[in-house]
């Protein structure tokens, strides 16, 4: 089983930058796909990015295209999340997961196909 630890959270002002980790360990090679999620107060957990497994194919929502890029380091299995230019309603609990199924497309990616879960990393934007 994939075991996920999210990183790199914190508080920034609008405009700011921060990049997200998500290490990756056990039996890394059972997932399909990797993603990165955000849960705000009293909202539904939202999809922000994937990216397959194998190969680096990319999706992000519309939200976040232009501003975030998503990125793998397979020689540590860690996947990264930069986040540019970052607005108050960025924040959020960010959480990576695994899939087993190919599930990182339009209309695919959602976090109820997604079943392996970190435990997610706060991200605040705030002047």
């Amino acid at each position: 089983q994939v075991q996920l630890v999210e990183s790199g959270g914190g508080l920034v002002q609008p405009g700011g930058s921060l990049r997200l980790s998500c290490a990756a360990s056990g039996v890394t090679s059972d997932y399909q796909a990797i993603g990165w999620f955000r849960q705000a107060p009293g909202k539904e957990r939202e999809s922000v990015s994937c990216i397959t497994n194998p190969g680096s194919t990319t999706y992000y929502v519309d939200d976040v295209k232009g501003r975030f890029t998503i990125s793998r380091d397979n020689s540590n299995d860690t996947v990264y999340l930069q986040m540019n230019n970052l607005k108050p309603e960025d924040t959020a609990v960010y959480y990576c997961a695994t899939t087993k199924w190919p599930v990182c497309g339009a209309y695919t990616y959602t976090p109820e196909l997604y079943d392996n879960w970190g435990q997610g990393t706060q991200v605040t934007v705030s002047s």
